[in-house]
């Protein structure tokens, strides 16, 4: 941490940052996500699209990253995800952050700019699949449904770790919504996917649990159509 702070380059652009935020507070935005039960530590309500803005104006910076997020306000946090050097980031450093989200705005965030680009991605999308914790859960399917999106150079053995915990997931009511939309995700990567993801899905609606049959349901709805299948065959056809 000293180190951090006798940095002068990134002490320099730090502060730069910092005065960026406090300046384009909105707190309209602020009482918004208040009156929605979204707290933060210090939250100046700038929008997502400013902070990518931000984000532009500087080089990725490790050092920049790790001061913003020990900051631990809203948008210092994003940016810290914005600005982190994937190549730069350690396994520890990912536990630490994960223990530490407040929010599934920041674990989204975390998950889509960063934790998906690092060499830890698989691994550490499915210690956080069986954590304990709903946010670290969260977390997990988040990053892996990025990879599935994003990846377009691992197998798709890379995924099945995940198929097999659909059984366990589709269980929890507090992981529905995220869980139909990443397991899509996984199921439009490609027309090997799709196919094993509506064998999960099939699997799930035979299990004693009314949450797991709905996800079922929702994924089945999305996948099992003749116009799924067109549009994975289309987005191969251009790979």
């Amino acid at each position: 941490m000293d180190y951090l702070l006798d940095n002068p380059d990134a002490e320099q652009i730090y502060q730069e940052i910092i005065q960026k935020i406090k300046r384009l507070q909105n707190r309209d935005v602020v009482n918004s996500m208040q009156k929605r039960g979204i707290g933060y530590k210090v939250n100046f309500g700038v929008s997502i699209p400013l902070l990518h803005h931000i984000a532009a104006e500087y080089p990725k910076n490790h050092l920049v990253a790790l001061k913003l997020w020990n900051k631990q306000w809203r948008e210092t946090m994003i940016l810290a995800t914005l600005l982190e050097e994937p190549a730069e980031v350690t396994e520890n450093q990912i536990d630490f952050w994960v223990r530490n989200f407040p929010s599934v705005e920041i674990a989204e965030q975390a998950a889509m700019n960063l934790f998906s680009k690092t060499r830890f991605a698989y691994q550490k999308a499915f210690e956080c699949c069986i954590g304990k914790k709903l946010l670290v859960k969260i977390v997990g399917l988040l990053i892996i449904g990025r990879l599935a999106l994003t990846d377009r150079q691992s197998p798709d053995e890379c995924f099945d770790p995940f198929l097999e915990l659909m059984s366990p997931l589709s269980k929890d009511p507090q992981l529905s919504t995220v869980f139909s939309r990443i397991f899509i995700q996984i199921g439009m990567r490609n027309l090997n996917l799709h196919g094993l993801v509506i064998r999960h899905a099939v699997i799930l609606k035979t299990i004693d649990s009314e949450i797991s049959r709905d996800n079922a349901e929702l994924i089945l709805n999305e996948l099992d159509c003749e116009e799924a299948r067109e549009i994975i065959s289309q987005r191969q056809e251009k790979i």
